[in-house]
């Protein structure tokens, strides 16, 4: 499958729609550490505004017995074996195409990663859902958002993983809004809820976590 993912993202995303996992969520939701805790290493940019400004298809080869490193498409046969090199080069590749601001683009960084604790599998990061420009943020960067994310989150073989922070209402969760316009049965949505260690003393988020609190969006 990764394979074939290679060949098509060279092709287009017309060309076929092959099984993804997309990770959607607001701006800040903890998204980037969903990724890196199935990866085990810190490896995406962070810092305040966008951090993911276009989609980074994120593919996992488990390679037992070996060292762990990174390889990208645009830069093939080069091993990145520090995980701040991997980082500060989808810094440095983002700028290039997506320019020093703000702004977003829909054209991918493919980055795949060997490891022996990794999982077979691919997945697509996404930029933050927001609602207002902030700064030199594009007027209708909101409106950019939701398109890019929908061109993949659309497709009937995208699994969504829906992250939603435990100090936020679920029931105004971003990401579960767009998830059920995406997949009004819910039968590709994921729930997944981050940043509990930042709840409210008091509050508790056990019965969201059981399945017992269904939202009706």
């Amino acid at each position: 499958m990764n394979k074939l993912q290679d060949i098509f993202s060279q092709m287009g995303f017309s060309s076929i729609d092959l099984p993804q996992i997309c990770v959607v969520g607001a701006q800040s939701s903890g998204k980037s550490s969903v990724l890196e805790s199935l990866v085990g290493k810190d490896f995406l940019p962070r810092g305040s505004g966008i951090c993911t400004r276009r989609p980074l298809i994120l593919q996992l080869n488990n390679t037992p017995g070996t060292a762990e490193w990174g390889e990208f498409t645009h830069k093939p046969g080069q091993k990145f074996e520090d995980f701040l090199d991997i980082m500060k080069e989808i810094e440095d590749d983002t700028a290039k195409i997506a320019g020093g601001n703000k702004g977003i683009s829909d054209q991918p960084i493919n980055l795949k990663v060997f490891s022996p604790h990794v999982l077979n599998l691919t997945l697509v990061d996404l930029p933050g859902l927001i609602k207002v420009p902030v700064g030199d943020q594009p007027p209708d960067i909101a409106r950019q958002c939701e398109k890019l994310v929908t061109k993949f989150a659309e497709k009937e073989s995208c699994i969504i993983l829906a992250v939603t922070p435990a100090n936020q209402d679920v029931a105004t969760s971003d990401a579960l809004q767009f998830a059920k316009k995406m997949d009004p049965k819910g039968k590709r949505t994921v729930g997944i809820i981050t940043k509990i260690d930042l709840m409210d003393k008091g509050t508790d988020c056990s019965e969201v976590l059981m399945g017992k609190v269904h939202t009706r969006i």
